[in-house]
Parts: structure tokens; sequence; C-alpha cells
């Protein structure tokens, strides 16, 4: 990457534009997501499993008539399926057109940043992290990686109508 284009990217946030952000933690890592982008956090509701899913596809579940499909953010980000207990909550996110529900540990709080408080993904993290993430915010000693819910969401899509390998035919199977 060029020192142009790292430049251009860190530009992302400027000066004391503030955002706030929902954090939320999977294991021992926290992450943020715009909470322009979050519609509900809700408690851990048992999924329909569906047929051939990928493995960070934990299934479907019925939300006020919506089938929405669970993914799994530890399994989506390569470090392993979450063991689900009560205590884990799904949070849905709207962002591209599409609606989402992430397994999470639990959600934290919400941060205001602004743009001297996030500093680009290092390189060496760009190759797990760098295709979700925003950057990283840093405040009062926490580090919340700041992902980006409409990249999330379109790395899951598969073309038209699939979310993952999972059709709306098998969406609308599992309802």
């Amino acid at each position: 990457m060029t020192e142009r284009a790292k430049m251009t990217e860190a530009t992302v946030y400027k000066g004391d534009d503030r955002r706030q952000f929902v954090t939320f933690r999977t294991k021992e890592q926290e992450f943020g997501a715009d909470i322009m982008s979050i519609r509900e956090i809700r408690g851990w509701t048992a999924t329909t499993p569906l047929p051939q899913a990928p493995t960070h596809v934990r299934g479907v579940i019925n939300l006020r008539g919506l089938v929405l499909p669970v993914v799994d953010l530890k399994a989506q980000l390569g470090c392993g399926r979450l063991e689900v207990t009560s205590n884990h909550v799904i949070i849905v996110v709207h962002a591209g057109g599409r609606t989402i529900g992430l397994l999470v540990d639990g959600v934290s709080d919400i941060i205001d940043a602004s743009g001297s408080d996030i500093q680009t993904t290092p390189e060496l993290a760009q190759e797990t992290h760098g295709e979700f993430a925003e950057g990283i915010a840093v405040l009062e000693g926490r580090l919340v990686t700041i992902l980006n819910m409409e990249k999330l969401i379109a790395s899951l899509s598969c073309g038209e109508g699939k979310l993952a390998g999972v059709t709306q035919e098998a969406l609308h199977a599992a309802a």
C-alpha cells in the first residue's frame, strides 16, 4: 500500500467529527459498530439451522415476521464458533439494504469517538480484520476495533438473493 493510500485511508475520520458506536465483545476482543446501523439488541434466541449453511451462519430466527439470518461474529472472523449460553446476545444490524443478526458474547456500552481517537488498522492485522475494520479506536486505555457493517454484510453475500450460500428459498423453508 502506498503512503498516499495510507494517508487517504487514515483521513476517513476528520478532526472532531464525532460518531457514536455500540461496543460489544466476542471473547477477549472488543468491537464497535456505528449506532445508526444497529436496529435492536436482543437476548439469545435458539436458531433454526439451515441445511448446507457455512459454519458462521448459526441459522435463522423469526423476528416479528422477518426471517433473520444469525451470524456468529467470532466464526466469521475466523476465530472458531461461540459456545452459546443464555447470556449471549444477538445484535440486529441493518446496512447495505440487508438485515442480519450478529451473535456476540455481550454488549458493553455506547462510546463517542472523534477522528483523532481512531487509527487505521495495522498492516499485520489487515489480513484478518482489514476487510471489515474501519480502524481502531483508542479510548481511555481501551482498544476497540470499529467494524464497517456494510462491508461485513457484503462479505456474507454471495450474489443476488444469497447470504453466504443461504438461498432465499432456504430462508423461507426454515420460517
